[in-house]
């Protein structure tokens, strides 16, 4: 044999394939590559692996290494996935086997060297050259259990789920000197990662005002289903990005990771828990087809909703009264991150959607998130607690604000009607996760009728399908309101599920995600409504992307040497071209997310208009796209007669990338739809980028130091001495103490000394609507008994000097005025 280092490994592999005799072949098989290296020169046939079975290619052997082929030709064709594409027209083996045949051993790093030796060439060869072979026969002794179908030249490739499976005798026999399941490896390691980072470099010296030219590219760039419509001609991308996107995302498997996802797989390993806020709007007749530790997930859903439908239509009938027998008119929901944001950017929805909007009348929705006592103050402003109704919304019901602020709202429903349990069980309910149930009633809260659980699969960024969206969205507008909005998130997923790559709207604005951040280098994006009534959507996917995909680790625990985890913000159109739309036309590139609707929940017709108010805000909307793709060329700017010297300051460079998504109106069910959309981008992004998007660990290290201040500031309270604070760090002693120091008046014993009830209780209720017909207990003795006719009439007497004193200042008040005026 002309290699002996290649004799000793096939020996080794053919005697004993076993992971023991693991470093003992790699080390044959670096001194095979070595060898190979030095004699594919003289070799008549060129190497045994690859492009340099071709003469053509041997004459070029250590001249193309990491360089494109003399004959390289850039990719062709109509692109992602069209038959006349370069993706198809490749040998589908040389695909796979870049893949295959380069692999690692965690005992003996075999041969970087050889490793990116072998990649180069696979990357870089014509696909016709590539089988221009001798044909090889090996013993099928040594690929033990590996049937091998030769037909002349060719291998038999089978087509597989998650891509192309080949049984080339080479690779196989290469991947048992050197095992699959080795070091895991980073996708920017991959052939497909590598192949857009070239092509990146193509597209930064191509500018948008030229692709756009291209009418094959922009007729194609677009995706539609049940309403929605995506349009994608205006990113820095061609046909072949989508080609090479979609090559990246069967690489890392996107397929097989979605469906893990959906059917119940625990993804989310760090916390060993499924990840299913799909199931919270299937179907009932998906019922027993997704299971979580022998429980049937999409039963239990349908359970809890049944439960928010009853107890939501009897409190809004007046079924369930409370504590003193009156209805229940004003809703306050506790909680914070996604037990708020999404909550509250469907509310914003809802509340100006004409079927919102009459199932309101006669109700109220407050969210009270911040642990600012601030916030209670506004929240608790001019509310009747005996009309008042408090969700706590917290999974593990231990969230250090939302508990706070649980207790404060607590306090405020007593210092009214005492400190009965039954005030509690009549006036607050809970949705927490199974596992929280013993701290729900701890609180004094009903478990039997007014506990609504939802599970430790279901994140709580993801959680708005769950019962922390729907118990106060119902109550408010009506459960069958909410479950259009179900409707239409259960739309967008089943697209996710079946839509091929290329026509997947989630899929495609996630590939984007990954090529703008990852390849383009643009570190942020916004996101751009241009309805009022998604004033607080781009705070959700605020939460949503940035809290999932800002990690600095892939699943194996590596860590990251490429850019995940985009900074999102956003504004309303068109507030946020008077905000900062300056900086997204002539600083930074921002790639934008435009958001807009066919129809108006409210449209004007102004008597002279020539347009309608919702015709000149879409003016806008298709305007900006094209502003910040084309920009404004210095030629442009001349022709318009502008002084030399102003020219490079109306000069607009233009190629800012960004898509459009279009609805046909705004209501509850393209609300679920856009909901399901972004979180469904949020997971492509984490799956492409191989890290886990349904953990939150970033979170949990502030709460930690937050209890270390808060034991800190209680000795510093309670020291009757008044010594320093030290917490071991200088910079935080220091102002730590400037704090203490300038807030002594602060102690809760301080206050409770000179105000027996909370300050929620003296700046609310009490100063806008004094009692009328409350004895501060409730119970069955109702309002005629003699106390309650006593504090009415005390009420009614104080009432009418305050009225008659203010009559009286007044015409004191006008007297000196005329007085004034006339002397």
């Amino acid at each position: 044999m002309k290699f002996p280092a290649l004799a000793v490994a096939l020996a080794l592999a053919a005697a004993a394939p076993s992971s023991s005799f693991v470093p003992a072949v790699g080390q044959a098989y670096q001194r095979f590559a070595i060898e190979r290296q030095h004699a594919d020169a003289a070799s008549p046939c060129g190497s045994l692996v690859g492009p340099l079975f071709s003469s053509k290619a041997s004459k070029r052997a250590g001249k193309s290494q990491g360089k494109l082929s003399p004959t390289h030709r850039p990719r062709k064709g109509k692109g992602f996935g069209h038959p006349t594409s370069q993706s198809f027209r490749r040998d589908p083996v040389s695909r796979k086997l870049t893949a295959d045949v380069v692999v690692k051993t965690e005992h003996d790093g075999v041969t970087d060297e050889v490793d990116h030796m072998m990649r180069e060439h696979l990357e870089h060869s014509e696909p016709q050259h590539f089988f221009r072979s001798p044909k090889i026969q090996i013993p099928t002794g040594f690929v033990p259990g590996h049937n091998q179908v030769h037909r002349g030249a060719e291998h038999h490739v089978d087509d597989g789920h998650n891509g192309l499976q080949h049984h080339n005798p080479v690779a196989k026999m290469l991947s048992h000197i050197v095992p699959v399941g080795g070091r895991p490896r980073l996708v920017s390691q991959t052939p497909e990662w590598r192949r857009l980072q070239r092509h990146a470099d193509t597209i930064k010296s191509t500018h948008l005002r030229d692709l756009l030219k291209d009418q094959e590219r922009c007729d194609a760039m677009f995706a539609e289903h049940d309403g929605a419509y995506l349009d994608y001609a205006r990113q820095c991308a061609t046909l072949e990005t989508m080609d090479l996107l979609e090559e990246l995302a069967e690489r890392q498997d996107l397929k097989g990771k979605i469906d893990a996802m959906v059917s119940g797989e625990k993804i989310n390993f760090t916390e060993d828990r499924s990840v299913l806020h799909t199931a919270l709007r299937e179907t009932k007749d998906k019922i027993g087809t997704v299971f979580v530790d022998d429980l049937d997930a999409v039963k239990e859903v349908h359970e809890v909703l049944d439960q928010v439908k009853y107890f939501t239509n009897a409190v809004r009938s007046g079924e369930i009264r409370g504590y003193t027998g009156k209805r229940l008119r004003n809703i306050v929901s506790v909680g914070i991150g996604g037990s708020y944001l999404g909550p509250e950017f469907l509310h914003e929805v809802l509340k100006t959607e004409p079927e919102g909007i009459n199932s309101a009348l006669g109700y109220s929705l407050r969210f009270l998130s911040n642990v600012d006592p601030v916030d209670v103050e506004r929240t608790c402003a001019d509310l009747d607690p005996e009309e008042t109704l408090i969700v706590i919304v917290s999974k593990t019901f231990t969230t250090a604000e939302t508990m706070l602020n649980a207790r404060t709202m607590r306090q405020w429903l007593w210092d009214f009607m005492g400190d009965d349990a039954e005030v509690v069980r009549k006036h607050v309910v809970a949705c927490a996760s199974v596992s929280a149930t013993e701290k729900v009633k701890e609180f004094g809260i009903d478990t039997e009728n007014c506990f609504f659980r939802f599970w430790d699969w279901v994140g709580g960024r993801y959680s708005m399908c769950s019962a922390a969206g729907a118990v106060p969205i119902s109550l408010l507008y009506g459960y069958d309101l909410f479950q259009k909005f179900l409707d239409g998130a259960h739309s967008i997923d089943e697209h996710f599920l079946n839509a091929p790559f290329k026509k997947n709207i989630p899929v495609i604005m996630g590939l984007l995600g990954v090529w703008n951040m990852s390849f383009m280098g643009y570190n942020t994006r916004t996101t751009l409504p241009y309805a009022e009534a998604l004033l607080k959507l781009p705070a959700h996917i605020q939460q949503l992307d940035m809290e999932s995909n800002g990690k600095s680790v892939t699943r194996a625990g590596l860590e990251v040497d490429y850019p995940v985890g985009e900074v999102d913000f956003g504004e309303p159109g068109t507030n946020g071209q008077h905000s900062f739309f300056q900086l997204l036309h002539m600083g930074q590139t921002v790639p934008c997310d435009f958001i807009g609707f066919v129809q108006s929940q409210h449209d004007l017709c102004l008597d002279g208009e020539a347009l309608s108010s919702h015709d000149e805000l879409m003016a806008n909307f298709f305007a900006q796209p094209d502003a910040l793709a084309k920009g404004k060329t210095a030629e442009e700017v001349r022709a318009e007669g502008a002084k030399e010297d102003l020219v490079p300051h109306k000069t607009f460079k233009g190629n800012r990338p960004s898509v459009s998504l279009l609805l046909p109106k705004l209501t509850a069910y393209a609300t679920g739809q856009l909901l399901a959309i972004y979180e469904h981008r949020t997971a492509v992004q984490g799956f492409i980028w191989d890290i886990n998007s349904f953990d939150q660990w970033g979170v949990e290290l502030g709460k930690k130091l937050a209890i270390d201040i808060k034991d800190h500031l209680h000795e510093a309270r309670s020291d009757p001495d008044e010594k320093p604070v030290e917490t071991g760090s200088p910079a935080t002693s220091r102002i730590l103490n400037y704090y203490v120091d300038n807030s002594r008046h602060a102690s809760c014993d301080l206050l409770q000394d000179t105000n027996p009830l909370t300050s929620v209780t003296r700046k609310s209720h009490r100063d806008f609507f004094p009692p009328d017909e409350n004895n501060y207990k409730g119970g069955e003795e109702g309002f005629n008994s003699p106390l309650g006719y006593v504090n009415k009439c005390l009420w009614t007497q104080i009432h009418n000097i305050l009225q008659c004193t203010e009559y009286y200042l007044c015409g004191v008040g006008i007297f000196f005025k005329l007085q004034r005026a006339t002397s």
